[in-house]
Order: structure tokens, then sequence, then C-alpha cells
């Protein structure tokens, strides 16, 4: 019993210290709620046979009224008497904190576990929150009964573990929020801390796997945990990173893509454009197939200077949403003239080439159309056929002969085979392609689509207008 007090006694001094530490570094940065507020937390939680008894503990709080977001899963909310003042501001629906001075207020709850404590479980969104606002620091006490062995992750460092008489203790604490918990038995432990990884696995890996991992640059310095396995549900676990058969290579790529979806908005955008921003972000190609292609196209098309700035400003838009849109939009400010190479890549299976487009925008006949596209590709100015033809009043059908555009009082074939066109049942020879193929779109060059429909094309800074006669 002396030692167990002893213990105790150790882990509070060290409990204090931390917490007084991190009061000292975030209590300046509390804010308002109107600009957003930071506040720290202190999550006790004790495990008794079928659920999670937790104790939260909110610090550095401001004056106004706080919205309490309570987990789902959670039943019995209340308040924990700390103190005189630990309660001072929940309301009686323990919806919210009330406007008041005090800054530290505490609650308590309990998250049923059917079916007990399992082995390899992520138990998801298991603590409160407050609304709008930013953990800055948390620090996690877990308690449970002796018998019970096996490891604990939440995201955060670990900073001590202590099997006692009766009970067995882990406490965590680090910089940032926590969600989820992670539990598995079996001799599955922490094996290594590299930088910003805590690395667990159930049986130790090499030296030669940290040494590589050493010299892995990743974006940020925030902390995740890097778990050798999977879990029973197979999902991802907020701060977590579940690998099998763990590699550096699966670490890096997955770490990086997991610190970006923290620091921008990525929404709907296909996982390569991910893997696009992290290639230039960290000066190295990695991915998929299409990744590497893409992003080595497009350093290809970049000065030194030009690559620089495109890498800074991808910096600057942290915090914002990014799709291939944006960056297609991005990317022809630096470059200096306008493309669509991401937008057509996401929208194509294969590769779609490097191409500058045309930015006015199309009127057909007076009437503006907006799935018109005008490329350049290999000095000549292309149309894409298939949209400007139907709005110049012709059918357009691929056929096996060819490429087939027709109308009322006029036919044309365009062969697959170059050399000729077909005009009305008429053969002509040719020494270019009217009509082209472009990652499986059909186009037809500027001055062939004069020639042949009889439009004109007026150009302005703005706007490109394409006019059949009498119109």
């Amino acid at each position: 019993m002396k030692i167990a007090v002893s213990i105790f006694s150790f882990l509070a001094v060290l409990i204090g210290t931390v917490l007084f530490m991190q009061f000292q570094v975030y209590s300046d940065e509390v804010g308002s709620v109107d600009k957003g507020y930071n506040y720290s937390q202190e999550i006790e939680i004790v495990y008794r046979g079928e659920s999670l008894d937790i104790r939260q503990h909110f610090k550095n709080l401001p004056k106004e009224e706080l919205t309490i977001e309570w987990p789902r899963s959670s039943i019995n909310p209340n308040c924990f008497i700390e103190n005189e003042h630990s309660c001072a501001r929940l309301s009686e629906d323990s919806k919210k904190f009330k406007e008041g001075e005090t800054r530290a207020q505490s609650i308590s709850y309990v998250i049923p576990l059917e079916n007990g404590l399992q082995s390899r479980k992520l138990m998801k969104n298991v603590f409160a929150s407050l609304k709008d606002g930013n953990v800055q620091f948390s620090t996690i006490h877990i308690t449970t009964e002796q018998e019970i062995e096996g490891q604990w992750v939440t995201g955060i460092p670990l900073i001590g573990e202590q099997k006692l008489s009766l009970v067995n203790y882990s406490m965590f604490s680090g910089e940032g929020p926590v969600k989820d918990l992670f539990w598995q038995d079996g001799g599955f432990d922490l094996q290594n801390k590299i930088g910003a990884l805590s690395i667990y696995s159930k049986t130790p890996l090499k030296p030669a796997f940290y040494e590589k991992l050493e010299n892995v640059k990743f974006l940020s310095e925030e902390h995740l945990a890097v778990i050798n396995g999977t879990n029973i549900d197979g999902m991802e676990g907020f701060r977590m990173l579940f690998l099998p058969d763990i590699t550096v290579a699966k670490v890096q790529q997955k770490v990086i893509i997991s610190q970006l979806e923290t620091t921008y908005d990525f929404g709907e955008s296909p996982h390569w454009l991910k893997e696009m921003v992290a290639s230039f972000l960290t000066g190295e190609i990695f991915g998929s197939e299409k990744t590497k292609y893409i992003s080595s196209t497009v350093t290809a098309q970049m000065t030194d200077e030009q690559l620089e700035e495109w890498r800074e400003r991808l910096r600057e838009m942290e915090g914002e949403a990014l799709n291939v849109e944006s960056l297609d939009a991005l990317l022809s400010e630096v470059l200096g003239a306008s493309t669509k190479f991401l937008t057509m890549n996401a929208q194509l299976d294969k590769r779609y080439p490097f191409l500058y487009n045309d930015p006015r925008e199309i009127y057909v006949n007076l009437k503006k159309q907006s799935d018109v596209q005008v490329i350049l590709k290999d000095a000549e100015v292309l149309y894409s056929a298939d949209s400007l033809l139907k709005h110049l009043g012709y059918d357009v059908s691929i056929g096996e002969n060819g490429y087939y555009v027709t109308s009322e009082t006029r036919a044309f074939r365009f062969p697959n085979d170059p050399g000729f066109y077909v005009f009305n049942q008429r053969r002509y020879n040719t020494v270019s392609l009217p009509i082209k193929q472009v990652a499986g779109q059909y186009f037809i060059e500027e001055s062939w689509l004069q020639r042949l429909f009889l439009v004109e094309i007026n150009k302005s800074s703005n706007r490109l207008t394409i006019t059949e006669p009498g119109n």
C-alpha cells in the first residue's frame, strides 16, 4: 500500500507540473466566442465492466455562454463536483455553460460498451467538446482493474503507465484534441517514438525501420499514433493511423495525407489530388501512377522560380478548400496562362495531356455556351467538336468508318485514317486533319472549322464569338 501511495504521489506531482505548464502556455490564448476560442482539457476515464465512466474538466474557458456537445453514445450527463465552482456555469438542462467568470468547469458521463472492453475495438467520438472551440492541450488518465492488461492508444503521447496492486493506470498528455480511444491486449505495446509519431506494435520493428523513418520529411509536428495492425471495424481513427504490415513508405504516405486532411479542406476531391499536393509540399513525388504522372507533368511546365511560387501559394492556402477547379485557377496564375489540366484528369479515367485553354467566354450565334472548350495543342487552336457542332445545328456520331457530322442539307465523314474527308458523298484530299482526338475527345481545328462550317470567329479580350451566316 505504501508503494502504491508513493507512486500515486509521484504521478500527482507529474500531472500537476504538466497542467501548470499547459496553463501558463495557453491561458493567454483564450480568445472569445465571436472570434473563436481556445481551451484545454483534462479527462479521467475509469473502465467499469460494461462502460467507461468519464470525468471531463474544461479549463481556460472564455466568459461567454458555451454550448456543450455531448457524445451521442453517452448517458447520465451530469455535473462533476470537484470544488464549489466546478459546476457554477452548467445550465439546468446540462446543454450549456452559462456566461460567467469561472474559467474551469467539470462534467461527468458514461459511455456504455456493448460486450464490454474488446481488444482491437476503436471507440469513436467518446468525448464531449465545446461548440466552436479549439482544444489546445489535452491530458488523459485511464484506469482499469488490475486483471485487465493491454495497451491504450489516444492519439496524443503516452507519458507513463503503472501496474498497481488493484488497478492499471495510463497517462497521456499533449497538444490538441482527442476524440477516439483504442485498446488492444496480447503484448501490444508502444515500441518507439520518432519525432511526432508514436509507433505501436505487437512485435518489435527492426532498427533500420526507425533509422529510415527519421529521415522522412513530414508536414507538421502534430502528434499521431501509428498502429502496426488493424481494428476490428476497419475504421480510421482521429490522430490514429492503422497500417497492417507496416513499412516506411506506408507510414510516409498515410501520415502526410492525414496531415494534409487536417490542414486543407479537400471535400470530395479525388485521392490523387491530395497525393499531388503532398508531393509538391514535401518535394518528393509519391503515390499512385496517376499522381506521379500529374505531378511530374505539372513540374515539367514550370521554371524553378514558378515551382517555388507554386509551393508557396499552396502553403498560403492552408485552411481553405482545395479542389481541382481552385488548383487549376492557382496553377494558371503561376504559369501566366489558363489550363484545366487537373479538372480534365479528374473527369477522365485515362491520362489527359497538359494543355492550355482559352479562358474567354464563348458565344455561339450570340448565345453563351459553357460546354465548348478551346484548347491550344501543337501550335493549333482546337474546338471541342461534339458540343460546338451541336450548337451549330448538326448531329454528330461515331461510326465504323469515322466521325460523322450531319444536318438536313450537309453531311460530313471524317475517317479514322488521315488524308481525306467526305462531304455530301464526295471525297476531298487533305494534308492536315480537320478532326483530331485528344484523350478520347474529338476536336476540330480552327481554320477547318471556318472553312467547312462557314462560320465567322470574332475575338475580343474577354469574349470569343462564333457566328454562322445569317445570324
